[in-house]
């Protein structure tokens, strides 16, 4: 396979067509590389428009996904992020090219490790991976410029809208199957917050969230 082949078809033929023209997001892409964030056994699957599997259930977003993600986010240098499932660390490294600091939080010590020792192989030192529950964020360490959630939820837990500085923005994937939604969501106010849906999509549940009670007769 030409690696660079695919990257630059992926880009053109997967991500700018998906209303990805953020000209700062579109040369990310092209260089920091996927392939090394993906399990060497799935490195073929790298740059298809497809969820990647990892280890215990998990994956990584599908690469148009990211990046309108990480288009809507509209994050700026001085900023700090806080992600939530840190996967194998991809978004992170993405995100840590254009923020001054990001914290990673992973339940899964496999995958924690993982992505941790990825981005130390691509030399990226202003992103840390912590082995934690990250629903409920970090209350002592925020507020936050940015919160990224890199999976799905049923729905956006109020003590992560609560670390948001105000004009803080969180995005995350919302819903239940087979109908979820990537949401954008910005603190207006002390306790006021804007809400946009972005586009349909299904993602992988992030542990630790609460679920709706089902229904009973």
């Amino acid at each position: 396979m030409n690696i660079e082949q695919a990257r630059f078809n992926m880009i053109e033929q997967q991500i700018r067509p998906w209303e990805v023209l953020d000209q700062g997001v579109l040369s990310l892409l092209a260089a920091v590389k996927r392939e090394d964030f993906v399990p060497p056994d799935r490195r073929a699957l790298a740059f298809f428009d497809t969820e990647v599997p990892l280890a215990e259930g998990q994956a990584m977003l599908a690469p148009k996904v990211e990046a309108r993600l990480l288009q809507a986010l509209h994050v700026a240098r001085h900023e700090h992020v806080l992600e939530v499932g840190a996967g194998s660390g991809y978004m992170a490294a993405l995100l840590a090219h254009k923020a001054q600091q990001v914290i990673s939080l992973e339940i899964r010590p496999a995958l924690a490790a993982l992505a941790a020792a990825n981005l130390r192989h691509a030399g990226i030192a202003n992103a840390s991976v912590r082995g934690a529950d990250g629903s409920q964020g970090l209350p002592g360490e925020g507020p936050f410029d940015v919160i990224a959630l890199s999976g799905s939820v049923a729905a956006v837990p109020q003590a992560l809208l609560d670390q948001l500085k105000p004009g803080g923005r969180l995005v995350a994937i919302v819903g239940q199957e087979p109908v979820m939604q990537a949401t954008l969501i910005t603190r207006v106010g002390t306790s006021q917050f804007k809400q946009e849906q972005l586009f349909d999509t299904v993602a992988p549940r992030l542990q630790g969230f609460a679920e709706p009670a089902a229904f009973r007769f």
